[in-house]
């Protein structure tokens, strides 16, 4: 279906817009044209016009899959103000409304019906969507349908089973967060064809200057939160600091109140209306600053807010990039600061191994959501132009920046000091970390790498090892945060719970024997940058090394249609065919045989077998 320009521009009016934004009109031609679509645009990227506009144009009733009652009800409310017929299904309303909407619904007076998730379960709804005239199906926050993806909702996956019993016209899938694995599992649970076009599309935010800070403890992170506050506030907007605890939502909104500021805390532990009256209180700027857990933040379209805080690292870097986008919608300049400490890495992967079930989460999700946690660890330690990081992260190639010339590596570091030979380094942190042999965890590694006799080392004859002392004329703090860049290369790994200790993996164990390169960028001699003020003028770093060339990444794309392809047939998950790293490294690569597929990470002797033949002719075709 192919809609004139003028028309669209008719129903672009009729939703209160004068133009396009950037991307927009390409996805509502693309789903009418194409009939099946996959957009991933960031938070505040205009996602839901995508599909409220087609749904003025085509006849019938759409139905929209929305996760939150709150998003739904403001949606609709836009929407009625503008004279269209719209309304929204919830657990919330009273039963006699919601008898009065489904009757509504089954007459085909509304032009637009957003329900949750749970509601796709029940027969007798399922019964009435039947009867109705639906030439739209919206999924809207789609990343909800991934096991592997930041929010994982059970309910979503029963909107593949719904797309093949109503067999709408067309489908809308959009969300703000999705990795390349993402994507394409979002694709094959919807049962959509594998060539549905995916629009990646406005990930760029150069207006946030985005800084991450390694901290020792509270009095340094309070120290930073202040003055970034301070530099983001002054000429007035809002702040959102995000905790990890409820506890210190709680105790920072007291600790700033204090200072004069006004400020406010929310999270799931207070009271409905104390939650309700804070956001109320956020968006008519009674207040200015939001102290509070990752419950806040959907559907929240403040424009002025000049500054997001992680005082602690959310669990992704999908889940980051979705809640620091808030700040900084209007366009003006914004910070993005995310404190993090060495603590947090054991703790993370602490929560990940308990489970609030009778049953513990399979090793599978565990290894995946600590993969993830390390991915955003990677990002706050990496060596490369922050905005440019994420944007290769999410394949977004098209809009990086070569250097935003604003995050803190582009302003505070000038070059990296030479550390000497990398692999070496690592070779003996490596061995540091197979001499204590799963007994100790990293503070202990950390003593016999620097030559600090301690009670429990001498007592191994831990002292006499060659090991002992081998980095000696390293500070103990730059030691740390080199063993933890080893872990989040994936060369060390914690086990245990109480008491985490430290295990070489796999890959690790061949760096130390020197039969696998070691691809990582050591600390430099001073610590991660900790100011907040910036210096014009300064040069960006180099791309880091994990980055692929043109010719790489379309490798890269051409591999993940033919896993695309694989998953689909076999309709699993994608992530259960590869993962974004191991198609990655196949590119690098470039293997031309099975016995040299073996050298991939994450392809072990049965996915050779299974999905190897079809890897090594993407491959070849591409030489």
């Amino acid at each position: 279906m192919t809609v004139p320009s003028a028309f669209l521009d008719k129903a672009l009016a009729a939703l209160g817009y004068d133009q396009f934004r950037p991307g927009q009109r390409e996805a509502v031609e693309t789903l009418l044209e194409r009939r099946r679509v996959l957009l991933v645009a960031p938070t505040g990227g205009g996602k839901s016009l995508c599909y409220q506009l087609p749904a003025l144009l085509l006849p019938g009733t759409t139905l929209v899959v929305s996760p939150l009652i709150a998003l739904m009800q403001d949606q609709v409310d836009g929407l009625r103000a503008r004279g269209v017929a719209a309304t929204y299904l919830a657990s919330t309303l009273d039963p006699q409304v919601l008898r009065e909407r489904l009757e509504r619904m089954a007459r085909g007076e509304y032009q637009l019906v957003y329900v949750a998730p749970e509601r796709l379960v029940s027969a007798d709804f399922r019964a009435r969507l039947r009867a109705l005239s639906c030439p739209l199906i919206a999924i809207d926050e789609a990343h909800c349908i991934s096991e592997w993806g930041h929010d994982f909702r059970p309910e979503y996956l029963e909107i593949g089973a719904l797309i093949q019993d109503l067999a709408p016209a067309h489908v809308f899938a959009c969300t703000a967060t999705a990795t390349p694995v993402v994507r394409d599992e979002i694709i094959v649970r919807l049962g959509l064809p594998v060539d549905t076009p995916q629009l990646i599309r406005g990930f760029a935010r150069p207006n946030l200057a985005l800084r991450a800070a390694e901290v020792s403890g509270a009095r340094e992170r309070q120290a930073l939160t202040d003055a970034a506050l301070a530099e983001a506030l002054g000429d007035g907007g809002a702040a959102i600091l995000y905790t990890p605890t409820r506890r210190l939502a709680d105790e920072e909104a007291v600790r700033l109140a204090a200072q004069g500021r006004r400020a406010v805390a929310y999270h799931a532990g207070l009271d409905p209306t104390t939650r309700a009256d804070a956001q109320a209180a956020f968006m008519e700027r009674r207040v200015d600053i939001v102290c509070a857990t990752n419950a806040f933040g959907m559907g929240i379209d403040r424009g002025d807010v000049r500054a997001v805080i992680h005082l602690g690292p959310p669990g992704s870097v999908e889940a980051y990039y979705q809640e620091v986008g808030r700040a900084g919608r209007d366009g003006g300049d914004a910070i993005g600061l995310m404190c993090w400490s060495q603590q947090d890495l054991p703790l993370r992967r602490r929560l990940l191994e308990r489970s609030n079930e009778e049953l513990p989460p399979s090793p599978e999700v565990v290894a995946h959501k600590w993969n993830l946690f390390l991915e955003l660890i990677r990002w706050a330690e990496g060596g490369s132009c922050r905005h440019d990081a994420i944007l290769r992260y999410f394949g977004d190639e098209a809009e990086t920046l070569s250097g935003c010339g604003r995050c803190d590596v582009c302003t505070l570091l000038e070059a990296a000091p030479a550390e000497g030979d990398a692999t070496e380094l690592a070779r003996i942190l490596l061995s540091g970390v197979a001499r204590i042999g799963g007994r100790f965890g990293l503070k202990q590694v950390v003593r016999l790498l620097c030559g600090e006799r301690e009670e429990r080392l001498e007592r191994l004859g831990l002292t006499q090892v060659s090991t002992f002392g081998r980095l000696a004329d390293r500070p103990a703090d730059w030691v740390q945060r080199a063993l933890s860049r080893c872990v989040t290369a994936g060369w060390v790994e914690f086990s245990g719970d109480e008491h985490p200790v430290v295990r070489l993996t796999a890959d690790g164990a061949a760096v130390m024997r020197g039969t696998r390169a070691a691809r990582w960028l050591p600390p430099s001699a001073l610590r991660p940058a900790r100011g907040l003020q910036q210096r014009r003028g300064a040069r960006a770093l180099p791309r880091d090394e994990a980055a692929l060339d043109a010719v790489e990444q379309a490798l890269f794309d051409r591999l993940r249609d033919c896993r695309l392809r694989l998953a689909s047939a076999e309709q699993v998950p994608a992530y259960v065919v590869a993962h974004d790293r191991t198609l990655r490294e196949l590119a690098r690569l470039q293997p031309s045989s099975p016995q040299l597929l073996q050298q991939v990470p994450g392809l072990g002797p049965a996915k050779i077998e299974r999905y190897g033949a079809a890897f090594l002719e993407v491959i070849a075709a591409a030489s």
